[in-house]
């Protein structure tokens, strides 16, 4: 019975592990190859840095309801296959958002696999409109 109860909690412990390992994972927290930023310091990179394309991760009805001034819209579940639309921008930062920041943590994840620079924005266009940064509605 003790025996049991061991391989129970190693059990629990490995799970428990995993969780913590893959909410890192999916926050940028670990093993990430990019930058992110607060929002503050992406309202001075939009307001300052004429080679920085903007790109929104969100879904088509959450980018009408607002998005930022030129930023270009590929949902996140499209990313991978339209890939080739950000081609001209491989020499240029991308700036990513979303609503919270989780969605663009993977996009990043995905642009930095094709030889992009991704900079992702920690707490997405929540945390942008809070910044001050505009947002315009269609």
């Amino acid at each position: 019975m003790k025996k049991d109860k061991k391989i129970t909690n190693i059990l629990y412990w490995a799970a428990l592990t995993g969780l913590l390992f893959w909410f890192a994972y999916t926050k940028g927290w670990i093993l990430a190859n990019f930058l992110s930023v607060d929002a503050q310091t992406a309202v001075v990179m939009i307001e300052s840095d004429e080679n920085l394309t903007l790109l929104d991760v969100r879904t088509v009805p959450e980018y009408k309801e607002g998005h930022l001034r030129d930023a270009t819209l590929i949902p996140l579940q499209q990313l991978d296959r339209h890939i080739d639309k950000l081609a001209e921008k491989k020499k240029t930062k991308i700036l990513l958002y979303c609503q919270s920041g989780n969605r663009s943590v993977a996009a990043s994840r995905i642009l930095e696999k094709h030889g992009f620079t991704p900079v992702n924005v920690k707490g997405g266009i929540q945390a942008l409109k809070s910044a001050g940064a505009e947002v315009i509605t269609q």
